[in-house]
Parts: C-alpha cells; structure tokens; sequence
C-alpha cells in the first residue's frame, strides 16, 4: 500500500515510527484520549498535557530548576485552550528554547479560520490541521516529517 510517502522511504519510516515521541496537548479529554489512541495506532510513543502550562513543564520551559526534561519528535496541540492558547505554547516553544525550536509544533483547531491559520504557520508551526484529527492525518504528518528529517 503506498501512503504517499513513496516505496523508499517506507523502511526509513518504520525505523521512524520506532521513535516518534509525540507531546499532544489538548484541554478537552475526549479529544485528548482520540488524539492519543490514533497516534499509538500509528506507532507513536505518546505522552498527553491537558494544557499548554503542563506542556511546558514536560518540556522543561515551565520550571527553570527542573532537571528531567523529555524529549520529544514533535508537538500537537489544540489551539483553543483556556490559560495558554496553542499559539502562545508555539510562540513559547519556538523562543524561549534553542533545544526546542527545531521541533515540529502541529496546531489543531475545530475552526478553519485563515488569519489563525497564517498566524501560526508565520510563527513557525510546522501544520495547521483541522480537528478531529484521522488516522490519514497522521500518515501525512509522518510522511512531512520523514521529509524535513532527510
């Protein structure tokens, strides 16, 4: 089955899959726990924040003693999130860490409004995807991913 990703990159992308660690951050549960569970079907190690102040934390921008910081491949985050928007985590992500600005940060939102959508991807999102996120979604992301790693 070809999945867009063309037949050579297909044993680069199990190799991959193996360790794609995914930081999703939403703060709706139901949404959370989907996002979740179709990126462990697509093989991804995933860890969940339920907004974007415990995100920061897992990344180590939230306390600057903290010393057990985890590395991720790439960032999913809801855009409409009360305290700390998905823009702000962006922006917070991409400045304020040297270690973190060449991950990838993929927006979601529910609404496809394009002065959202331009704002972020100037800010340096790497996707802007519309929710509910699919299975086929994440083929594409992994598929843009292999291709900006190569």
């Amino acid at each position: 089955m070809n999945n867009g990703c063309g037949s050579e990159s297909e044993s680069c992308l199990s190799s991959m899959e193996e360790e794609l660690h995914v930081l999703a951050v939403d703060d709706n549960l139901i949404d959370r726990k989907l996002l979740e569970r179709i990126l462990k079907i697509s093989s991804c190690k995933v860890t969940t924040a339920e907004n974007g102040l415990r995100a920061l934390e897992y990344l180590g921008l939230g306390d600057p003693q903290q010393t057990n910081v985890m590395k991720v491949n790439l960032i999913i985050t809801d855009y409409c999130m009360p305290g700390m928007t998905g823009f702000e985590l962006l922006k917070r992500v991409k400045q304020e860490s040297s270690n973190l600005k060449e991950v990838p940060v993929v927006i979601l939102s529910s609404e496809n409004i394009p002065t959202r959508i331009n704002k972020c991807l100037a800010s340096g999102a790497q996707m802007f995807m519309q929710k509910p996120l699919k299975l086929s979604d994440v083929e594409k992301l992994k598929c843009h991913l292999l291709n900006c790693r190569s």
